[in-house]
């Protein structure tokens, strides 16, 4: 009886051990079979700032293929699975850069062409962050305006690629000024899907604002108009009220520089007037002058893999010796988000090069609005299950 009673409790035990073993297997299977899926076809991501709207808006999860440009081999092999820079809901880095491998990139679908949205890691050094490894930089979305030879040039915000008018995006936002004495309120813009006081992962956002000049006959402020952000199709509808006296783009004059606009040491460029500018190909070669070192030498200090390399205003050093020209290693791409008064992309910070592609995006699967009018709309059903174009 005893040995009966013995066997039991150890077929007991063996068969408790077996299903824990069996739920640990099914775990394991399932995070490698999702880092797999992650690494070799598609990989979610989340839109955080509203530097694409209105094509892809705050609250959007899309998913992006790695098919299309080719799979992109890790150069940080170290990693929990399923993270990105940090371990979920911690400041604990999810990764280690004992080991640091070459990164190659297998044949795709296709190529890059402009007017694709393209998922990318961030090219610089993001102030505050960490020196992150290149597969492990912050992802950002944009369109690509120009591919690498491209000669990308921006006329009071029309876009030009190698002189010819580049397709404005359907659904893409700037700014105007809309002149009315009439007073405004939220309900009003939010009809046009024009919203304020969201937060983004670039802080809290503004989509209209009233605008003010002094009157000196009654000696106060008076109301002149709106400063709005939203696209052509609604500016359309909003020119049909008879008690909207005009309606303007606002844009930044040429000649006039902005301070932090890409080659501003020695171009007088704005977020409207930049360029011409050639986006560099591998195999380009360019003479090393004043003016291309305002555009090309942080491409060739950051990004080329070249040791000891000293920039100036006037020179460039490679390896303690000078150089009069340079040649580039890599594909780079020009990439520009669709809010065009409101994105941070290579008009700030230059180019993407080659080895910071992720992939292309390719459809929405679920939208939530940040601020909903009602519980009712917290899901944006018009836009679930949306291709991306």
């Amino acid at each position: 009886m005893f040995n009966r009673r013995k066997k039991a409790e150890e077929r007991s035990a063996k068969s408790k051990k077996s299903a824990l073993r069996e739920w640990l297997d099914s775990v394991l299977f399932a995070v490698i079979a999702a880092t797999l899926i992650r690494f070799l076809t598609f990989e979610a991501f989340a839109i955080p700032t509203p530097s694409m709207e209105n094509s892809l808006m705050v609250g959007d999860y899309l998913f992006v293929s790695k098919l299309h440009y080719g799979i992109r081999t890790p150069k940080t092999p170290l990693q929990v699975p399923l993270t990105h820079q940090k371990i979920w809901g911690t400041d604990i880095p999810s990764y280690s850069t004992a080991i640091q491998l070459p990164s190659f990139r297998l044949p795709g679908f296709s190529s890059v062409k402009n007017g694709d949205v393209v998922v990318f890691n961030y090219p610089p050094h993001k102030p505050g962050e960490p020196a992150y490894p290149t597969d492990l930089k912050t992802n950002f979305i944009k369109r690509c305006i120009g591919i690498p030879g491209d000669v990308v040039t921006i006329q009071n915000q029309q876009v030009l690629v190698n002189g010819k008018i580049a397709p404005i995006p359907v659904r893409s936002e700037t700014t105007y000024f809309i002149k009315t004495t009439e007073v405004l309120d939220e309900r009003f813009f939010r009809k046009f899907d024009i919203v304020n006081d969201f937060k983004s992962a670039e802080g809290p956002f503004i989509n209209w604002q009233p605008l003010e000049a002094y009157n000196e006959v009654t000696k106060t402020n008076t109301l002149v108009g709106y400063q709005i952000n939203t696209t052509a199709e609604v500016i359309e509808q909003v020119k049909t009220f008879a008690w909207i006296k005009g309606v303007d783009p606002i844009v930044a004059p040429a000649g006039q520089a902005e301070p932090g606009i890409y080659g501003s040491k020695a171009y007088a460029w704005n977020q409207d007037n930049f360029g011409p500018l050639t986006v560099p190909r591998k195999g380009m070669t360019v003479p090393i002058n004043q003016q291309t070192i305002a555009v090309y030498g942080p491409v060739i200090e950051r990004y080329e893999s070249n040791e000891q390399v000293v920039v100036t205003p006037t020179a460039i050093q490679i390896g303690g010796k000078p150089i009069t020209s340079y040649t580039f290693r890599q594909d780079y791409y020009f990439m520009m988000g669709d809010n065009r008064h409101n994105s941070e992309d290579s008009r700030y910070w230059g180019f993407v090069p080659e080895d910071h592609l992720v992939g292309k995006a390719v459809f929405v699967w679920m939208s939530i609005d940040p601020v909903p009018a009602d519980s009712w709309h917290k899901i944006r059903w018009s836009r679930v299950f949306r291709t991306i174009d």
